[in-house]
């Protein structure tokens, strides 16, 4: 029966890499020079420091221009609070998403049963597998996955015939 699996999987060594040129550029830049602007990251946590919020916004547009080139979609990014730290310095974590939340997951499964196209879903931990007994009803939901769900980065897996 054929099938196929829904994840939400970001390309972490692409993230790594754009985020590892960010803090390069930022070192090199002249209006960075002599404050504390910084990016790293860490497991699924990209950590961005700065003197004030915009300087954090201009730290971020560096980041999200760096991943835009190297093909990672921005929609991965999810946005904290910005915090304050010691002194006039600021922060923001930004968490990469990674797996499908089962909020969405069910939403995913609920958007599938109501179109009506012989496919069957099912969540199983942060993937969702749609499997049917036709190739080209499998391609419908994945548009149809795509269309409806388009907030989400999704992306689509171990297609089997």
């Amino acid at each position: 029966m054929p099938s196929f699996d829904t994840v939400c999987e970001p390309n972490m060594v692409e993230v790594k890499n754009a985020v590892e040129n960010a803090a390069k550029e930022i070192g090199t830049r002249f209006d960075f020079k002599g404050t504390a602007a910084a990016i790293e990251i860490k497991d699924k946590e990209i950590t961005v420091i700065g003197d004030a919020d915009f300087q954090l916004q201009q730290i971020m547009d560096i980041l999200v221009g760096k991943l835009a080139k190297r093909s990672v979609d921005v929609r991965f990014l999810d946005k904290g609070e910005v915090q304050k730290m010691g002194g006039d310095k600021v922060k923001q974590v930004v968490k990469v998403r990674s797996g499908i939340e089962s909020e969405q997951a069910k939403k995913i499964q609920k958007l599938i049963k109501e179109s009506k196209v012989k496919v069957q879903a099912a969540i199983q931990g942060d993937v969702v597998r749609v499997s049917g007994a036709k190739r080209d009803d499998l391609q419908a939901t994945m548009a149809l996955v795509r269309k409806e769900m388009a907030e989400l980065p999704l992306s689509f897996t171990n297609f089997r015939d």
